[in-house]
């Protein structure tokens, strides 16, 4: 039984066949194709059950950002043209999806209040796709789930139950982090380059760190801590402003306004 379930460990640890943008290596069991439609799929889904919001200013100012944004995206999932819709709901969030699909909730625009803060919300959202992040999460998922169907099919009940625990908070969850992590990273180095001030990067997590509520421990989460998002972010401004500094000083800054 336990060398069992350390074969099992062991092809969730090293089963790996690609590499993210940051270098590190991934476990993706799906192509792009299968992952876009996925994506285009739900969000076709999403479109008919969320509000739109229809004022032109909002759309406007909205996709300015997210196009200019993605003109520094190198996406090679295979998307001809991405999709932004802002979602009329007081939710504060925003999103992307494979196939190319990013969602902006009205919400969110009360602490991303200036088009550097919206950028770096939409910098991370696209760095999740073109960093193949939710092909990762499912084939993280399928492996879980395989393995774990094995134990229970050979009546290890108690010993699946633990590994089950094992694979979230051990492998699933820190991954999560990771990508939420990589995401703030190459997000920053979107935004950077598109022409929106980087530092408003850490000006946002700390809007957001301010609204308090009650969050897990950064163990038990699948986000880092926003006093570690704001760190690394900090840690890692000076190429960002050299980015940033480039494209002001050639005057092509983005005009983005609400």
């Amino acid at each position: 039984m336990r060398i069992k379930i350390t074969v099992l460990i062991f092809l969730f640890l090293f089963l790996e066949c690609a590499t993210s943008p940051s270098g590190r290596r991934q476990i993706l069991l799906n192509d792009d194709a299968e992952m876009n439609q996925m994506g285009a799929d739900a969000f076709t889904d999403m479109k008919t059950k969320v509000p739109i919001e229809r004022a032109a200013n909002v759309n406007n100012y909205v996709k300015c950002i997210s196009y200019a944004s993605l003109k520094f995206a190198n996406d090679t999932t295979g998307v001809n043209e991405w999709e932004v819709v802002v979602f009329k709901d007081p939710a504060i969030n925003a999103f992307a999806l494979p196939g190319g699909k990013i969602g902006v909730y009205t919400g969110i625009l009360s602490v991303a209040n200036t088009a550097d803060k919206l950028a770096a919300v939409i910098g991370h959202e696209i760095a999740h796709v073109t960093s193949r992040h939710g092909n990762e999460r499912v084939s993280q998922s399928t492996i879980a789930q395989g393995g774990l169907s094995i134990i229970q099919g050979m009546g290890y009940e108690s010993a699946a139950g633990a590994l089950g625990a094992g694979a979230t908070y051990g492998l699933i969850l820190p991954f999560s982090r990771k990508h939420e992590s990589e995401a703030d990273l190459l997000g920053l180095e979107i935004m950077s380059k598109a022409g929106f001030d980087p530092q408003a990067s850490v000006s946002l997590w700390e809007g957001m760190k301010a609204l308090g509520g009650e969050k897990p421990h950064e163990l038990m989460s699948t986000h880092p801590s926003d006093d570690t998002r704001i760190k690394d972010l900090r840690d890692n401004l000076p190429q960002a402003m050299i980015n940033y500094t480039m494209v002001k000083d050639k005057g092509t800054l983005p005009n983005c306004r609400l």
